[in-house]
């Protein structure tokens, strides 16, 4: 798993005019092909009177899944500029469609290739690009006397945390980042003086700074 990857927070569109053709940029976090898929058809369907509907996406933590397509457009100038604004600005498992509503102008290749690229490029500015980071879950569990102490070395370390179980004992939910477990781990053990149960949890992605 990659300690960090970037992405888009949620779906979102934007249009932007040139030379009288509305170009649409249209943006979903998906998983998987499926749901790339799932969505450039759900956009052709809500644009079923739009001139184009030209898309890609990019998927995988080494960007194993990349698809394009022109959608009727000339060769190589949708598609591929809509794919290389995924790659250059480094994000990962997003879908993009641009939408065209043709207002009458050719634009040639160049133009094509500059309007399909600013439609991706407003797109992901809809999404908002963020960054996930890889976090590993820590359960300490400890008596309450030692609470107060270990919540205050948490905020002032600014280790996140999850939610906070109440028995017998309590058992705080730590979100360290994954390449710092290992580290907190050891901490945590010396802070508490061996008398807290350390245990790991699973590995998670959190948005940066939530």
């Amino acid at each position: 798993m990659l300690e960090q990857y970037r992405t888009v927070r949620a779906p979102g569109s934007q249009e932007i005019v040139i030379r009288k053709s509305r170009f649409i940029g249209h943006v979903m976090p998906v998983k998987n092909e499926e749901e790339a898929v799932q969505f450039i058809e759900d956009i052709k369907k809500q644009h079923w009177n739009a001139t184009h509907n030209c898309s890609a996406f990019m998927i995988g933590e080494r960007d194993e899944i990349q698809r394009q397509s022109d959608d009727g457009e000339p060769s190589g100038t949708a598609g591929k500029p809509i794919l290389e604004v995924i790659r250059s600005q480094g994000v990962k498992n997003v879908a993009i469609v641009v939408t065209r509503y043709f207002g009458g102008i050719m634009l040639g290749a160049g133009g094509l290739i500059r309007a399909y690229a600013d439609g991706a490029a407003i797109a992901l500015e809809a999404g908002e690009v963020i960054t996930r980071v890889l976090r590993r879950e820590v359960f300490v569990e400890l008596d309450y006397t030692w609470l107060g102490k270990v919540e205050n070395e948490l905020r002032g370390r600014g280790i996140q945390t999850g939610e906070t179980l109440f028995t017998d004992k309590v058992t705080l939910t730590c979100l360290p980042r994954n390449d710092e477990g290992d580290a907190f781990m050891a901490w945590i053990t010396d802070l508490t003086q061996g008398q807290a149960l350390v245990t790991e949890g699973r590995r998670l992605y959190y948005n940066e700074g939530e």
